[in-house]
């Protein structure tokens, strides 16, 4: 199948089905990734002091200073990025995500970067439709197929022109209420595929490209097309021949569209009965790139791969073969992480520190092979989500989910990963950011705020109190975790100079942070999330410093307000939440200049 694979750059995208305001989270500002956290070593996390002594009577302060003098890594600004699953085109969401464009907003586009988003226009709109994915949000990441389908490129009668400009599909409400129940009765057949291991083909029309090009277009996001690696020749080579006339189709309309070969190549053998190693699928990435370079239009197109799972034993192997032959083909080396398996996870999972680690492993495994065979390639974790199997329902869609998915981001920041892109903005499953009424879920509203308070630029921070000393063969995890960025550039609420931390507090008791060295005495903007509602962790529904947050309308975001907090006070954390701290007017000189 072709996957397909779009980015969101500067946003998250929104309902109109997507509503303009939710777009608008993406659109607003080149979203810069995730922020980096640590000590004054970059990726080290113990020495955050964050647990009592034995005997120690009230609370532990802990002194927080952060390095503003040069920053310790420099993301891309497209690193919070987002997937669509291709469950859109298989159960008909793609029609209600659609922007068709009008002359009036039309913007160019110029390059294989992501674009910013633009704030959508605000028609009225029948029925509710989905937020924009939030603004700031670097590439919207839309993959079409989580698995690798069999997809024909059909040529149709009615294939969509491109049109000028962008304005809101409009559906009635009745369209809507049938939509829900197919994709009701299609999120059955495809689970029951997914526990087979049989999986259908899937035709993808003309049509359907144009739609859903469009829709990434209209919405600022650029389209990262994934082609069909599963058609093989008889002595296991790539069959391009349906790859090239999907390239020729969206060549004849101009579409630009970065690309990929395959997903998930480590598994194949469960897919088509035989197994591709990396040496051929590194052939087959000098392939597809020559055909690129015979295509005008695709000659200078960005190409990113191997995509691969877990870096298990025989992941890395595949990996160190694929980089051997094809390392400087690819513009980024991409991989994929799901923390644990949807079907049996429960909510005390999402507090275990020792999951929240796993991923740091697997980043120094996959840099240790790229840098040995491509020193300073640029790194992708190209799909990620708290659990895998589609999730679980009122877990992976919860408040509690948060805690994975803000850790990873400071996490990959930190480690010097270029781009997330975070599986998936709506898909049939329960790790989605918005649900089947287009309501923005917990991690939309958590990415929204990273979107626009985090910048590119990773501090190193510095902190001081008390530590209980590990008992032998014990590692002490943290369970307060604090990432520090400079501010977004494009939040112009405050100004240059000034410095974000984002803070997980894991532990069942609050915390007090006092703010020391070039951090003292600075007026603070609190933005606490805490779930809402009597669910507690368990709530897809989140208050944002005690106000509940919700869309205002089908094309409105609420204002995101601050608590401003006096200059000197201490910070204190509440047990189990989530929380971002601009600290304003710090004028650190590592974040008055691009």
């Amino acid at each position: 199948s072709e996957l397909i694979r779009g980015f969101l750059l500067s946003g998250m995208p929104c309902p109109s089905s997507c509503p303009p305001g939710l777009l608008a989270l993406m659109a607003p500002g080149l979203a810069l990734m995730a922020t980096f956290s640590l000590s004054s070593q970059a990726g080290d996390r113990r020495a955050l002091p964050v647990e009592k002594p034995p005997g120690v009577k009230g609370r532990t302060l802990i002194l927080l200073d952060v390095n503003t003098k040069s920053p310790v890594r420099i993301i891309s600004e497209n690193f919070l990025s987002l997937q669509l699953d291709p469950s859109i085109i298989h159960d008909g969401w793609l029609d209600f995500l659609r922007k068709v464009r009008s002359e009036q907003t039309a913007q160019k586009k110029d390059g294989n970067q992501c674009p910013n988003m633009r704030e959508a226009s605000k028609h009225p709109s029948s029925y509710h439709s989905p937020p924009n994915p939030p603004s700031y949000l670097g590439c919207l990441a839309i993959s079409l197929f989580s698995f690798p389908f069999a997809v024909d490129i059909v040529r149709s009668d009615i294939a969509l022109d491109k049109q000028k400009g962008c304005k809101i599909a409009q559906h009635p409400d009745i369209m809507l209420e049938l939509q829900r129940e197919k994709a009701t009765q299609m999120h059955l057949v495809l689970l029951k595929e997914q526990f087979s291991n049989t999986y259908s083909n899937l035709t993808l029309t003309a049509r359907s490209l144009d739609k859903l090009y469009n829709f990434a277009d209209c919405s600022g996001l650029h389209l990262i097309f994934a082609l069909n690696a599963l058609r093989r020749n008889p002595n296991n080579s790539w069959n391009s021949s349906n790859a090239l006339s999907l390239l020729k189709y969206s060549a004849s309309k101009k579409y630009n569209i970065s690309w990929e070969l395959g997903n998930e190549p480590n598994n194949y053998r469960t897919l088509i009965g035989r197994s591709v190693n990396g040496s051929q699928l590194g052939k087959d990435y000098i392939q597809l790139r020559s055909l690129l370079q015979l295509i005008r239009t695709y000659s200078r197109a960005n190409l990113y791969g191997p995509n691969i799972g877990r870096p298990r034993k025989n992941v890395i192997a595949l990996l160190e073969g694929f980089m051997k032959v094809a390392g400087s083909t690819v513009d980024a080396v991409t991989w994929q992480h799901y923390y644990i398996d949807g079907r049996v996870a429960k909510v005390t999972d999402f507090l275990k520190t020792r999951l929240l680690d796993t991923l740091s492993d697997q980043i120094r495994k996959i840099q240790k092979v790229v840098n040995t065979y491509a020193p300073g390639k640029k790194i992708w974790l190209e799909g990620v989500g708290a659990t895998s199997a589609g999730g679980m329902n009122n877990l992976s869609d919860s408040y509690a989910a948060g805690f994975l998915w803000l850790n990873t981001l400071g996490l990959l920041a930190s480690q010097g990963i270029d781009v997330v892109v975070r599986h998936s903005f709506l898909d049939h499953g329960h790790n989605h950011l918005v649900d089947q009424n287009f309501n923005p879920l917990p991690d939309y509203w958590l990415s929204l705020l990273y979107k626009r308070l985090i910048g590119p630029k990773v501090l190193a921070i510095h902190v001081a109190g008390l530590q209980r000393k590990p008992r032998p063969g014990r590692v002490i995890r943290d369970k307060l975790r604090i990432y520090a960025h400079c501010t977004s550039y494009h939040n112009h609420n405050y100004v240059r100079g000034s410095i974000t931390l984002y803070i997980i507090n894991l532990h069942r008791s609050r915390k007090k942070i006092k703010l020391a060295g070039t951090l003292r005495d600075k007026i603070v903007h609190q933005y606490l999330l805490q779930p809402y509602g009597k669910d507690g962790l368990h709530s897809k529904s989140v208050q944002l410093n005690g106000q509940p947050l919700a869309m205002v309308d089908d094309g409105t975001l609420p204002e995101l307000k601050p608590r401003a907090l006096r200059a000197g006070r201490t910070l204190v954390i509440p047990p189990l939440t989530m929380s971002f701290y601009v600290v304003k007017n710090v004028n650190a000189l590592a974040c008055r200049y691009r």
